[in-house]
């Protein structure tokens, strides 16, 4: 959880709203098919539903108020993966700034597979 201080009090944002509003941006992307999770016992790559795409964002809380995000994607086939990852970027740090007021420090994204 983070918050943050303004002149009218305190806000406190849960990580539950980061991954939310992370997963929507991400998956809003051109030539995202999903949010991914890897399985750890079997090491097997799941496309998630909308309803538990959170499982594939990871959120990291900096000591300076920001926050750094992890995405683990599924791309479809044919589209230029660094493409599609520059504008994840992107459009993460704007949503996630935009509705929260909190600043992204880096998104990293990881492509762990690709779908027809």
């Amino acid at each position: 959880m983070i918050r943050v201080q303004t002149e009218h009090g305190e806000i406190s944002v849960s990580s539950a709203v980061f991954t939310t509003i992370t997963g929507a941006a991400a998956t809003n992307c051109f030539g995202v098919k999903g949010m991914a999770y890897r399985s750890m016992t079997d090491g097997i790559v799941h496309l998630l539903r909308r309803e538990s795409m959170s499982k594939g964002v990871k959120v990291h809380y900096n000591e300076d108020g920001s926050v750094s995000i992890h995405l683990h994607i599924v791309v479809e086939n044919g589209v230029n993966i660094t493409t599609v990852c520059r504008s994840i970027m992107s459009e993460v740090k704007y949503v996630v700034n935009k509705n929260t007021g909190v600043e992204v420090r880096d998104v990293n994204v990881y492509v762990d597979s690709i779908t027809v």
